[in-house]
Order: C-alpha cells, then structure tokens, then sequence
C-alpha cells in the first residue's frame, strides 16, 4: 500500500490515496469530511480510505478545517458557531466548498494520474451537504456519490444547537438552498446515490436520510450502521488515528458501492 500524498489543488489541501493498482490513470472519487471528527482531508482519509479500489481518492479539507485552522486550533470555527450557527459557519463553509470545487478538481487532474471520466463523491456530515450540492446544482460528471450521517437538510443541523434560530428571509433562502430532500429529483437525475446512517446519528437527521431514499426511490440505496453515533472517529479528529470498527464497516459498504459503480458506470 502506498502512503497518503498531501498537496494543495487550487488553495484547497488534499490528502490523496492512490489506487489499488498502478497501471496508469485511473478513476478519480473526492471526499469531504465532518465538521465533527474526523474534522480534517488526513483524518477523514484515515476512517474511510476505501483501500484496495482501483481508483484515487482525494480528500479534499473543509473550510477553517485541518490546514485551514486559523492558528493551529478549531477556535476560529467554533466562534462563528456562536455568532451565527447558519450565515456564518454552515452555509458559508458549504457555499466555499463547493464554490472552490471545479478549480480544486481542474487542478487535482493536473496534479495525479487520473482519468478525465465522471467522477464519485462522497461527503460526511456539513461534507456531504457539499457532495449533495454537486450532485444537485452543478453539471460535474459523476458515476456514483455516497453521503454519511449527512447534512441533508441544513434546518435538521441547525436544530441540533441550543436555542431557537432566528430565520429571516436571507437565512430562510439560504437554508432552503441546503435541503436537498427538495432537490430529490435534480439528485436523482445524475447518478445513483448511497446514503450510510447510524443507528446512533442525531434522530433528525435519520429521519432525513430516510426521506432523502424515500424521494430518490430506486437511485438510491440506505445503509444503516448499528452501534454508529454521528463521529466516525475519536476527538479531538484532526491528525489520522487508527480506525475505529464502526467506521470500518462503513468503510467495506462504501468500498462496495464505489467498486460495483466503477465496474458498472450508470
């Protein structure tokens, strides 16, 4: 096995895993990781590294996250939490990550030896509502995407901090923007979708990957993880840590999906 390459593409670092076999180039899947642990490309990449598929998997970092951290530490982050848990932390950060994204893909190709085909996504938790939005609002070519106790609609995220949001119509736009429940038939339009949730996530946002399958229908498959909390790995979650047998196995189910759409395109 070859170690993790870390690199910047466009501004954004990555943690690249290369594939399984080395006979040129090869598919390409980018990840986004959890504001929760694993909080960064390295950590996120240790977790799930879908080892032994004959594709790159690139872990791209979340805004103020990993390499991002202003000074070293999640203190910045967490204060935009507190000032405004939506316009200031969730919408923005997912708004960057996905604005960023062509310029970072354009320039991981330049970079690895992957092939120009579509590509898969994946996106844990605040990541998987940027995968989600690739899937639904932009044109990127992608094979298969895959999503983990993810932020599916950002009002369910939103509710899990303590007091009353007070929307207004900025915010209430910006949040129906993340909700991708609504966004079901654009998703289901561009490529088949798992969505892996923990017996143990939030209740609310079970209930939304429920929905999110329900609405898709038969482009999607759900994948419940007994004994899997929201973490999918220890705190503090920023340096790579060995990986904890609950994400394993969401590792083998995602591994599985992404090898059956790389072998079966569409």
């Amino acid at each position: 096995m070859q170690p993790p390459i870390a690199g910047t593409a466009a501004g954004v670092p990555f943690t690249a895993l290369p594939p399984a076999d080395d006979g040129g180039a090869a598919p390409l899947i980018v990840t986004w990781h959890m504001l929760d642990a694993p909080r960064s490309d390295a950590a996120f990449a240790a977790a799930l590294p879908m080892d032994g598929l004959p594709a790159w998997r690139v872990h791209l970092g979340m805004p103020m996250c990993g390499a991002r951290m202003v000074d070293g530490s999640m203190a910045a982050g967490l204060e935009l939490l507190r000032e405004d848990v939506l316009m200031s932390a969730l919408y923005p950060f997912v708004r960057q990550a996905a604005e960023e994204f062509p310029a970072a893909l354009a320039s991981i190709r330049a970079q690895l030896p992957v092939d120009d085909g579509p590509i898969g996504v994946l996106g844990g938790s605040l990541g998987g509502a940027v995968a989600l939005r690739v899937l639904a609002d932009t044109e990127t070519p992608v094979f298969a995407g895959a999503v983990v106790n993810a932020a599916i609609r950002i009002r369910s995220v939103v509710d899990l901090f303590p007091g009353d949001y007070p929307y207004d119509a900025e915010s209430g736009k910006a949040a129906d923007s993340l909700d991708f429940v609504a966004k079901a038939d654009s998703i289901a339009g561009r490529a088949p979708l798992l969505v892996v949730s923990g017996e143990l996530d939030h209740p609310a946002l079970r209930t939304d990957a429920f929905s999110l399958v329900d609405a898709l229908g038969e482009r999607s498959e759900l994948l419940s993880i007994p004994g899997l909390a929201h973490p999918l790995a220890d705190e503090p979650g920023i340096e790579p840590a060995p990986q904890l047998p609950s994400a394993r196995e969401v590792d083998a189910g995602l591994t599985a999906w992404f090898r059956r759409h790389l072998t079966n395109p569409g």
